[in-house]
């Protein structure tokens, strides 16, 4: 019974390269942040999925973790030096999409499947990140110079998030079509 935890426990080299692959197409995404959210937020949450439906959970989540970590050594971001805590619910919102996607395409097989847990995974992560920063974090912790901003970063970590996951989503789907087929 143990062999077959610390069997299931493994990560395999091709989950361990397919990872690290994502997290490079995640970071080179990252430069261009400061162009447009729009462009970024979408590459990483399609590689998030992709990373959950290409080689499980467990890849995404690492990714989940990871990537926020990257963006602000790579960006810098304001908000997230003004209020730290905001980092590790940008990774949890990650998780949540991954685990959305992860657990619902396991129940419900086939493209219906998978555009639910992409919606899922999407509505939840935007949720969360919308109630915990906008509504708990900014409000309460933002420093007064930035406060002039508080509804950029408010609309940022609600609605925008919503918006990218769904974007993301759609690359991923696109993606995951022919990808697939080499995966399996």
């Amino acid at each position: 019974m143990l062999h077959q935890k610390e069997e299931a426990m493994k990560i395999t080299t091709k989950q361990i390269t397919t990872t690290a692959v994502l997290l490079a197409i995640c970071i080179v995404s990252q430069f261009f942040k400061n162009t447009s959210v729009y462009i970024t937020g979408p590459v990483i949450n399609a590689c998030l999925i992709l990373a959950v439906l290409s080689v499980g959970i467990p890849c995404g989540i690492i990714l989940s973790v990871i990537t926020p970590v990257t963006s602000f050594f790579i960006t810098g971001s304001p908000i997230i030096g003004a209020i730290p805590a905001i980092m590790p619910c940008i990774m949890a919102g990650n998780a949540l999409l991954v685990l959305g996607v992860g657990l619902v395409t396991k129940k419900c097989k086939g493209n219906g499947g998978l555009i639910a847990g992409m919606a899922a995974g999407s509505v939840v992560k935007a949720l969360f990140m919308g109630i915990v920063i906008s509504l708990i974090l900014i409000p309460n912790l933002l420093p007064a110079p930035m406060e002039a901003k508080m509804a950029v970063f408010q609309t940022t970590f609600s609605v925008t998030q919503l918006v990218t996951s769904l974007i993301g989503s759609v690359y991923a789907f696109i993606l995951w079509i022919p990808l697939k087929k080499v995966v399996k």
